[in-house]
């Protein structure tokens, strides 16, 4: 990438973290000192063309890998270090990573420590797929006779039951009713 393209590529990533969309044509011309829309234009057509901005069906700017993406550095032992370079491999963008179906997830925090033996801890963000069909010993967010959990979903002949990651907590049979309402796919902590 070439470094008017670079430093493009930085104004734009800027208007999208002050503004949470991208500029239209007219303030492209703004911030970019361009007399005319058409100078814009081939900007957009040199920033899509390096993945950075993307147009949707209606013609609007829509943020590429590129622009929102967090860049992947290569990898990291986690066992015995081993000497590292830092390379580029790859730009990825956490939806693409965390998410398969994006229209059909969303995220609710944890609460609680029936979970501590999955690893999710209370304030962990989830991220649930109602779109996947539970499968035994996926965590999913249920709701047993009208209370809200996470737990594994285990199911054993044609009986279903819930289960703690955590032996303080005893198993959940539902004596009226279990609905679904997910599964997690994700998981997400912040240390900082």
């Amino acid at each position: 990438m070439d470094q008017k393209l670079k430093q493009a590529q930085e104004k734009l990533s800027h208007f999208w973290r002050q503004n949470h969309r991208l500029p239209s044509f007219a303030e492209l011309c703004t911030l970019f000192g361009y007399a005319s829309k058409n100078a814009a234009a081939k900007l957009v057509n040199k920033l899509k063309e390096a993945q950075i901005i993307e147009q949707d069906d209606n013609g609007r700017l829509i943020p590429g890998k590129l622009l929102t993406g967090l860049p992947v550095l290569g990898y990291v032992q986690a066992g015995f270090p081993t000497p590292a370079e830092e390379e580029l491999a790859d730009t990825i963008t956490l939806d693409q990573y965390l998410l398969r179906n994006p229209n059909s997830c969303f995220i609710t925090e944890v609460a609680g420590d029936s979970m501590l033996g999955a690893g999710i801890q209370p304030k962990d963000l989830v991220i649930i797929d109602r779109g996947l069909t539970p499968q035994n010993n996926d965590i999913v967010l249920a709701q047993i006779d009208s209370q809200w959990t996470l737990k594994y979903f285990q199911k054993k002949n044609k009986s279903i039951y819930l289960q703690a990651a955590n032996e303080k907590y005893p198993k959940l049979i539902p004596q009226q009713e279990l609905v679904i309402a997910g599964v997690v796919v994700s998981c997400v902590r912040k240390y900082k």
